[in-house]
């Protein structure tokens, strides 16, 4: 069963032994750890990526389409021109791009040959904060740093980044030292450090960037686990404290609850997890009723969502105190900030309504449920300094868009003084 799958395939004979040895010397565990990844983060599938003013569509035979912001050139186009249309990147003919990730002025793109391309921004940190380079790279260039590293996923926080290696291991840039954990301390901090202390020899299946904060889905042989580490403000690293994590450590709520986890998002000051069972867990700021538990409360410890427990989750996506679940069947519920009308609740006669009020309760996606396709992955943007849109993709590889639209990171082009659209609307790409 390990042969095929894609990422198994190409190892040598002593990577897969090195990969067996890491997940307890057992092919059943390997397995496991190889679907798991597959299962969190549509790998090897088409995806949408809503980033900070731009955004990244990924087809499922890897060609990569950017538009929106392009100030640092971020879109990879070889220009710093804004685009509402969405374009292919060029220069990525005959790479097969598997994953895509966006920060503020900055894209990461993964190749099928664990290769990572960056462009924009030559730091890793957001724009209005942080110690910045002055060089813009408008066209992907692959990262030298990390090309003895084979990668299948990026995370950026908003000093730093973080890459998790094929054999579950997660490497990180500019994430500072012990005083200012997650915050950029060098501007030229560009070596992929790895994240020891309790992770060091347990497998990684998929990462997740807060703010300041980073969470790590680990294979173990007694099932899934969460690690948090970083800025532990608000209880968003969820052991229920509010203080700082050096090093890597285990989200002990997860067993309490007789939860696995299988999917994980980091908010800015948020964060969420999806369990095998198809319950929510969030915790973390509550702010605008993010959380979903019908208040503003924060939760330091994971704490299920009982307004879902009708509901069967398969994926979360969270952003700026706003959090998105899809449910088995393609439903779409959606809580927290109204702002910019990214939570796609615009139910009056007139179109206008209350698109911008916040939710403290998950509400369905209305105007999702009419457009009669399943929805399989939703994307939002993770910033605090960007108004925010959205992404829902569906099955068919139908890709709709709504929220902010200022930069022209929808991909529908805004008329008059149109700056954002309050029901989803289609993209003019496929994405099969």
């Amino acid at each position: 069963m390990c042969q095929k799958r894609a990422i198994f395939k190409p190892m040598t004979t002593e990577q897969r032994q090195e990969l067996k040895q890491r997940c307890g010397g057992s092919w059943k565990l390997v397995l496991r750890f190889l679907l798991a990844g597959e299962a969190c983060f549509r790998r090897e599938k088409s995806q949408a990526i809503a980033g900070p003013g731009h955004s990244i569509a990924v087809t499922s035979n890897g060609t990569v389409y950017s538009f929106g912001s392009n100030s640092s050139g971020q879109l990879g186009h070889g220009t710093t021109e804004e685009e509402w249309r969405p374009r292919p990147i060029r220069s990525l003919q005959g790479i097969r791009i598997i994953h895509a990730a966006a920060g503020a002025g900055r894209t990461m793109l993964i190749s099928d040959a664990g290769k990572v391309y960056a462009f924009g921004k030559d730091s890793f940190g957001e724009t209005e904060y942080g110690v910045q380079g002055s060089k813009l790279v408008t066209t992907p260039q692959l990262v030298e740093s990390l090309k003895d590293i084979f990668v299948v996923q990026a995370a950026i926080g908003n000093f730093f980044t973080a890459v998790l290696s094929r054999e579950g291991r997660v490497y990180t840039f500019s994430w500072g030292s012990d005083g200012k954990l997650g915050h950029q301390t060098e501007p030229n901090d560009v070596e992929p450090h790895p994240l020891l202390g309790a992770l060091e020899n347990v497998p990684v299946v998929q990462i997740a960037a807060g703010y300041c904060y980073l969470l790590a889905l680990a294979c173990q042989p007694n099932g899934m686990s969460v690690y948090s580490v970083g800025c532990g403000l608000g209880g968003k690293l969820g052991h229920g404290s509010r203080t700082d994590e050096k090093h890597p450590r285990l989200i002990e709520q997860f067993q309490l609850l007789n939860l696995q986890p299988m999917v994980v998002a980091a908010g800015a000051w948020h964060a969420a997890v999806v369990g095998q069972d198809g319950r929510v867990c969030t915790w973390g700021w509550g702010r605008y009723g993010c959380l979903g538990h019908g208040n503003e409360e924060c939760e330091s410890a994971p704490k299920v969502v009982e307004a879902l427990s009708n509901v069967k989750a398969v994926h979360v996506a969270t952003g700026d105190y706003t959090t998105f679940v899809v449910s088995e069947d393609g439903d779409v519920y959606s809580f927290g900030c109204g702002e910019s009308a990214s939570l796609g609740h615009n139910s009056a006669a007139d179109g206008q309504g209350n698109r911008h009020a916040n939710v403290l309760a998950p509400e369905l996606v209305s105007s999702l449920k009419q457009v009669n396709e399943r929805v399989v992955q939703i994307s939002l943007t993770n910033s605090i300094y960007w108004n925010a849109h959205t992404f829902a993709l569906t099955e068919s590889g139908k890709l709709y868009a709504f929220g902010a639209g200022d930069k022209g990171q929808l991909g529908i082009e805004l008329v008059a003084n149109q700056t954002e659209r309050g029901n989803p609307e289609l993209v003019d790409i496929d994405l099969r």
